[in-house]
């Protein structure tokens, strides 16, 4: 049977087997079941087809009731093992389904016997499912689970512990709420020390499983601390490297790998590996696996050399162990002693970059990306004279890369060969930021390779804000966009170097196709993306018929649909559209006559008519001067004919285009009537089970109401809720507010216990010199009648001082009564702002100006009153050494 056949049967056995769970029903769905696991259809929920789709949610729901047979829910933990077999159909199944959540409950209805071969089977299931990606919190039954796996890694059982560890060990990777709930447990500490106890486990992927997780909680804190210290860390090492090259099992190396790589995220940990004394040859053994490996291996290995990349003193290193000279473009004597040495890990590199594009993609982009990485060193280095031989083997493998796919073949291969090509753009331009390899490159490129890279992905390009493409056109469209202004850029860098790519470049710049990708870029979160376009732009905006008006428009579409997204995002409502993505910009302007190309077009005729007239004689013009301006007029004509000729090619291709989608519509119209005969016969049948389905339909009805009356509960429920989250976040202010006064509180008690400590040495101070004044008492006494003169004389000034600030303070008064007045006039010309606006304006310049004189007279007065002040301070010195002298005088009469 094919797959849609198998895919209906086994529809129809889950529908017969929820109307009754029998255990006939139980044994046709599971031999249905396992007629389609026979199939071995790895990609069939990238597909895109509602069947499988209502399949897998119907398996789900058979699987998440607690009243399945084990062996019934084997059979189907077995199927979704299968199709999660890859990345694409593990995005599909987390982003489409609750499988998680599901897989976890099956887990917390069995706990109670762990040793159940359903639970092993649904934890293994779980390991592979979240490999790599990360699960939300939120999720249905993930406390449940957690607590259950920290539960049973503690058993004798490996074979129930080692998928219990790698499971937390994928939760809890790049999981800051699943570290933080793990955390929060009270037998954290007994599970810290299991953990420590497998690290002396005689397998490895317990180890290995142990490690992982114990980063990933405990890296930053003193127990990770003490266990990833100098001392022990280059154990850890040695121990991941001996698993990554002699490693026979591809999950041990995956975790060995991924815990490196989490590990070289820590700059001390990156220092410690900087340090370790056998990376050399460890690092030689890890690139040793390029060759004749597995392409999952390699996956890991390039994986890995990308991660050290990340680290400045390890690119170095590894650029010295990849990039060495080739053996096969030595002389004929020396290449059969090179060839003793093993393979050159550059040309196994250079193999996995230039894989066929249906082979494994991981592969080739880790390559390309480690590649750029290399190069960027080389540069950096200046050892761009040692990687020559390289460079040649190289360039004409990533023009091969350029080469665009058959169409025939699918857009998952354009998809691929997109990406790639972005991936190999990237490495060019790299290359051409040092003067010597850009002149290879330039030996290598051509215009019309360029020129067709670009038309392709232009070709590809949709519209897709105002149109209904699917998920797939929307992202491919994306990677096209970004692809257009990675090659226009190396167009840009190469325009001098190579023949005619100049006038392509031109030519490319002023075509309407380009304001999409332009828009997606400026508007990108993307740093490089914006960065990118603003060089093309810089570039493209002098030229005479870029599409600039087009573009603004675009780039105002492209806000005000991020700005309604937005806002429907704070509103909380979740929009699903068909195929939308975060990128959507701008629609396609029309390519009928009466759109902007038919303008286009008019335009270019009037000019190419009124361009060869000349506006007036020239009088004594040298001849070389004429003869210029008729060259520059023959370019320019030159130019705006291929304009033209593009523009008509691009109609007829449009034609075909409309032809090929004629076909396309009768074909589907023949197979949409086939359709609808066999929906009337199902119809039909449909008619038989119409009276059984009410029923159901009567028991949803109640169940309906059930959860009305439960969804009203939650609701009052989330109300008190947050009436309790208002409370909390008032308390929380008055808590900061009384914090903030507390602080301000303790600094002006340390200032006051300063001052209090100055005073009391100033104290001391007068004291002493109080002491000296009882010594200068006799000769102070002669120069008393002088200040007693002076003491008079400063009575005036004091006395003229308070007249003067008498008349201030009246001043003042009558300033703040004039002030007063002013704003009772403000009062009432506002009041009649909309009659007198001027009458105001000056009202508000005099209150402006009367202010600034009463801040004037109250800075006078301030001065007045520290003078005063310091006066009194005198007078009071200069009473209290008077009757200190008069004190002197009567003891001595007494004596006498």
């Amino acid at each position: 049977m094919d797959v849609t056949t198998c895919l209906k049967s086994l529809l129809l056995a889950i529908r017969q087997y929820k109307i009754n769970k029998s255990t006939l029903s139980s044994s046709q769905l599971q031999k249905q079941i396992e007629d389609v696991s026979g199939l071995k259809c790895s990609r069939l929920l990238t597909s895109g087809q509602v069947l499988p789709s209502e399949c897998l949610s119907g398996l789900l729901e058979v699987a998440g009731d607690p009243n399945t047979s084990h062996a019934l829910t084997g059979a189907i933990l077995s199927l979704l093992s299968q199709l999660a077999s890859d990345d694409e159909s593990k995005e599909a199944l987390h982003s489409s389904y609750s499988i998680v959540g599901t897989l976890a409950a099956i887990v917390h209805w069995n706990r109670a016997t762990p040793e159940e071969s359903v639970v092993l089977q649904c934890l293994q299931v779980l390991q592979r499912l979240t490999y790599n990606v990360r699960i939300l919190h939120c999720a249905s039954h993930i406390d449940e689970l957690l607590n259950f796996l920290m539960l049973n890694i503690q058993s004798s059982n490996d074979d129930i512990t080692k998928p219990c560890l790698g499971l937390i060990a994928n939760l809890c990777r790049h999981n800051l709420s699943v570290q933080t709930q793990i955390k929060s447990q009270s037998n954290v500490k007994a599970f810290y020390r299991a953990l420590i106890n497998f690290l002396g486990h005689n397998c490895l992927t317990v180890v290995v499983f142990a490690l992982s997780i114990l980063s990933s909680l405990t890296l930053n804190e003193e127990v990770g601390q003490k266990l990833f210290n100098a001392k022990n860390i280059h154990q850890t090492f040695q121990l991941i490297f001996n698993i990554t090259v002699n490693g026979d099992g591809t999950l041990t190396r995956n975790y060995a790998v991924d815990l490196l790589v989490d590990l070289l995220k820590n700059p001390k940990i990156a220092d410690y590996l900087t340090n370790y004394k056998h990376l050399p040859v460890c690092l030689n053994e890890v690139v040793g696996l390029l060759h004749g490996k597995d392409p999952d291996t390699a996956v890991k290995v390039l994986e890995l050399l990308v991660s050290l990349c990340s680290v400045p003193a390890l690119r170095r290193l590894c650029c010295e162990t990849v990039i060495r000279p080739v053996a096969l473009r030595l002389p004929p004597g020396v290449r059969s002693g090179a060839q003793t040495r093993g393979p050159e890990p550059c040309l196994d590199l250079l193999q996995w970059a230039t894989g066929p594009l249906q082979g494994p993609e991981q592969c080739s982009l880790l390559a390309l990306s480690l590649l750029t990485e290399l190069f960027e060193e080389v540069i950096d280095s200046s050892l761009s004279g040692s990687a020559h031989s390289f460079v040649e083997l190289l360039l004409p493998a990533l023009q091969g890369l350029l080469q665009a796919p058959d169409p025939s073949e699918g857009e998952q291969l354009l998809r691929r060969h997109c990406v790639r090509a972005g991936r190999t753009v990237d490495l060019l331009l790299v290359l051409c930021g040092e003067d010597f390899l850009k002149t290879l490159v330039s030996q290598h490129m051509s215009s019309e390779l360029c020129a067709a890279q670009v038309e392709l992905m232009l070709s590809n390009t949709q519209d897709y804000i105002g149109s209904s493409c699917s998920g797939s056109d929307s992202q491919l469209s994306q990677l096209c966009s970004e692809t257009v202004l990675k090659t226009l850029e190396l167009m840009s860098q190469l325009k001098q170097q190579v023949p005619d790519m100049e006038t392509r470049f031109y030519r490319i710049l002023q075509d309407q196709r380009m304001v999409m990708p332009l828009s997606l870029a400026l508007t990108s979160n993307r740093r490089e993306c914006v960065q990118t376009a603003l060089r093309i732009l810089f570039e493209a905006a002098p030229l005479p018929d870029f599409p600039a008006v087009i573009l603004g428009e675009s780039i105002a579409a492209n806000n005000a649909y991020r700005h309604r997204e937005a806002e429907r995002a704070v509103r909380g409502s979740t929009v699903q559209g068909d195929g939308v993505s975060f990128g959507k910009s701008f629609s396609r302007p029309s390519t009928g006559p009466s759109g902007p190309s038919g303008q286009n077009i008019d335009s270019l005729i009037e000019k190419l008519q009124s361009g060869i007239q000349l506006q007036e004689p020239m009088k004594d013009v040298h001849m070389s001067e004429i003869i210029d301006v008729y060259e520059q007029k023959i370019s320019a004509l030159a130019s705006k004919e291929g304009r033209l000729q593009d523009l008509l090619e691009a109609k007829a291709l449009a034609l075909s285009q409309a032809d090929r989608l004629i076909a396309q519509y009768r074909c589907q119209r023949a197979q949409a009537e086939a359709e609808a005969r066999k929906l009337a016969s199902l119809l039909k049948e449909t008619e038989r089970r119409k009276e059984e389905l009410q029923a159901e339909l009567s028991e949803q009805v109640l169940e309906v109401e059930k959860l009305k009356t439960d969804s009203h509960q939650l609701l009052q429920h989330n109300s008190r809720l947050q009436t309790v989250s208002d409370e909390h976040q008032n308390l929380k202010g008055t808590y900061n507010q009384l914090l903030s006064r507390y602080n301000k509180n303790e600094g002006m008690l340390k200032e006051l216990q300063a001052a209090h400590i100055s005073l009391t040495q100033q104290a001391e101070g007068l004291r002493k010199s109080n002491e000296g004044f009882k010594l200068q008492q006799e000769r102070l006494s002669a120069e008393l009648v002088q200040k007693e003169q002076h003491i008079a004389t400063l009575e005036e000034t004091v006395q003229e001082k308070r007249a003067t600030i008498a008349g201030l303070q009246a001043e003042m008064r009558r300033q703040e009564e004039q002030a007063s007045e002013m704003e009772e006039s403000m009062n009432i010309l506002r009041k009649e702002l909309n009659k007198t606006e001027q009458a105001r304006k000056e009202a508000s310049i005099k209150a402006s100006s009367l202010e600034l004189q009463k801040a004037q007279v109250e800075s006078r007065l301030q001065k007045r009153e520290e003078e005063l002040s310091k006066h009194t301070q005198m007078i009071a010195m200069i009473h209290s050494l008077s009757s200190g002298k008069l004190k002197n005088d009567a003891s001595a009469n007494l004596s006498l």
